[in-house]
């Protein structure tokens, strides 16, 4: 699926470089479940936003199904930022005055599915997440699980092969953490879908069949040094975030 080689991206910050990403290549199969550990500012968010299509490298390739991401034009950007991938945040980025259902059918307007085919495919996904009888409310009138799960019913609005997900359980206590995981779990095992997830818990980080660490910009294989070895990920995510 992917195929990174010496992509490196810095940043000018009051007349310094920041090298957030350096030198970083790696291979991910389609149908893998990654997990990218790393403290703040390590690079995480800025691998995760350049494998979805959003910060340039400054120098490298970034390879999806063996053609070069940033050599295509604007338009096929655009096509895999809303077909390829989908996107799950920490904090969920629901808009505060439309409904669950028209939250998930945001990604879809762009689409070609016409009006009623959007709301059944977001009926659908609510109701796998077990919102079946939330659709008509308002962020605010959801639990911060349940907006997540919204939030999760809207990355797959267009059936999308990659999940790149954003320290997903960040906000959330360690039980709902554990459900939201199951929820990314399920989408690999079950359904086959590639993803991406990138967090600062090594408990949740043993979700992932490949684990990296990055640690400025560097990133290695393995579980980080803090990881719990040799302990199931379904036994206990106490102080997941």
């Amino acid at each position: 699926m992917y195929q990174l080689d010496g992509v490196t991206k810095t940043y000018r910050h009051r007349g310094q470089e920041i090298r957030a990403l350096d030198n970083v290549s790696f291979h991910i199969p389609a149908g893998t479940f990654v997990t990218v550990t790393g403290g703040s500012g390590s690079g995480k968010t800025t691998l995760l936003l350049t494998l979805g299509g959003l910060i340039h490298p400054s120098s490298g390739t970034v390879a999806v199904k063996g053609d070069d991401l940033y050599r295509a034009g604007g338009n096929r950007l655009a096509h895999y930022r809303n077909r390829t991938v989908g996107f799950v945040l920490q904090t969920f980025h629901l808009v505060p005055y439309l409904t669950a259902m028209e939250n998930v059918m945001v990604p879809m307007l762009l689409s070609e599915k016409d009006g009623r085919r959007r709301e059944e495919k977001a009926a659908a996904l609510l109701d796998k997440m077990e919102l079946s009888d939330r659709m008509d409310f308002r962020p605010k009138e959801l639990s911060v699980g349940q907006q997540q799960r919204v939030a999760i019913a809207r990355a797959l609005a267009n059936d999308p092969e990659v999940i790149l997900a954003d320290e997903p359980t960040g906000n959330l206590d360690p039980a709902l953490a554990s459900e939201i995981l199951e929820i990314m779990e399920s989408l690999n095992a079950a359904e086959g879908r590639t993803i991406l997830m990138v967090t600062h818990s090594p408990e949740a980080a043993q979700f992932g069949s490949r684990r990296f660490h990055l640690t400025q910009g560097k990133l290695r294989e393995g579980a980080p040094d803090a990881a719990v070895s040799g302990s199931s990920h379904t036994s206990s995510l106490k102080g997941v975030q």
